[in-house]
């Protein structure tokens, strides 16, 4: 069956998943289709650009659904590994989620349709796009409706908690290999134990009696790296809903509304002044949304939690960063990048042209600079 070979093999799945998924990250324009060469084209300033297929597109999301679809098969793998099976301490974030998709259906249904879409948004906008502009605008304000009301869904939910993202768990360990760590494991306490990779077998002591030998102390720093893997933060003794907290106040609400409601808001704002693409007015808006939502919830952390923003659980620090890095990619959307940056990246590509090597990094530079300048979702965060 297929689920046997992904789970004997989940170490070389994954390895594939990412070679597939680096190799559509780096060669994005590379693919040929003549039913849309003619869309390569970008303004007359910036020459003509290597097309961007719906081949590419179709493989990049192929991939991402398949990677979803391994990620259920493993953890099903390692649900069903005997109790006496020692696993590793999940991460906060696994915990948080696989206590979610557990307790709610509902949840890991709305959480699974969420990263569906968001794995095929781009191949969505690219299809509308041959309809034209008027209907590929409708499919992605659309696209943004569902997006939040799932979000809107999972918050409620999960009892008023802020979103994490992914909404689903990562993948976790690969179940063959707990099972072959715990074999392993099981020494009965008479054969020689074996001696770790940077023992000297040489510096081991044989017992004069019983002629076994034993291996050499490992390095100080081997124990004091074990030990510290052992050591439990508060966070790993908390439950996992405890995780997070409660967003119990208007303000925190409504932070976390405006965060959830900004792709929705901005993608109405570029449909309505999509004529004019150096147009501030819808970067405007969505940046001072997400600024808001950012600040608002913040100040409603410092108030609600004792000790403020220190108080914060890791899970809690690690969304509030995630979410602070996404903003830097407002120098990628709309107006900003049509009036500064996409002047700059045309700059750095021709300087890098027809040099040895450099060229490559340019090339495959240009290939994204169609996708930014053609294609909404190509910097979506959410």
């Amino acid at each position: 069956m297929y689920e046997d070979f992904v789970t004997r093999n989940a170490s070389s799945v994954s390895q594939i998943e990412s070679a597939l998924r680096s190799l559509t990250y780096v060669i994005p324009g590379r693919f040929r289709e003549s039913e849309i060469a003619s869309e390569s084209c970008t303004p007359p300033n910036h020459g003509c650009q290597r097309p961007i297929t719906l081949t590419y597109i179709v493989v990049h999301s192929g991939v991402q659904l398949l990677s979803l679809y391994h990620d259920s098969l493993l953890a099903k793998a390692i649900a069903r590994l005997p109790t006496n099976i020692r696993r590793p301490h999940p991460t906060p974030h696994n915990r948080y989620t696989n206590f979610w998709t557990a307790k709610s259906p509902l949840y890991k249904r709305v959480a699974l349709l969420l990263q569906m879409i968001q794995y095929t948004e781009l191949l969505w906008e690219m299809a509308a796009k041959r309809k034209g502009e008027k209907i590929r605008w409708r499919v992605v304000v659309v696209l943004e409706v569902v997006k939040a009301l799932c979000r809107l869904l999972l918050m409620r939910l999960t009892n008023s908690r802020p979103l994490v993202s992914p909404p689903l768990p990562e993948r976790g360990v690969n179940p063959r290999t707990l099972e072959e760590e715990n074999d392993k494991s099981q020494w009965d306490g008479m054969a020689t134990p074996p001696l770790s990779e940077n023992a000297d077998s040489s510096l081991g002591w044989t017992m004069p009696r019983t002629g076994l030998s034993l291996p050499s102390l490992p390095d100080t720093s081997e124990i004091s790296e074990y030990l510290l893997k052992k050591v439990l933060t508060a966070d790993d003794i908390k439950p996992p809903k405890q995780l997070l907290h409660r967003v119990t106040t208007a303000q925190g609400q409504l932070a976390e509304v405006m965060w959830i409601l900004r792709p929705v808001i901005y993608a109405l704002a570029m449909q309505r002044w999509k004529a004019n693409k150096k147009s501030w007015r819808p970067w405007l808006v969505g940046v001072s949304m997400e600024l808001g939502a950012r600040q608002l919830a913040k100040r409603d952390l410092g108030e609600r939690i004792a000790g403020g923003l220190r108080g914060l659980t890791g899970l809690e620090r690690d969304e509030l960063k995630r979410r602070g890095l996404g903003m830097g990619w407002w120098a990628m959307r709309g107006a900003f990048y049509e009036n500064i940056t996409k002047a700059w990246i045309s700059g750095v590509t021709g300087r890098l042209r027809n040099k040895p090597l450099l060229d490559m990094v340019g090339g495959v530079i240009e290939d994204y600079e169609y996708l930014w300048d053609e294609y909404y979702f190509s910097t979506a965060t959410m």
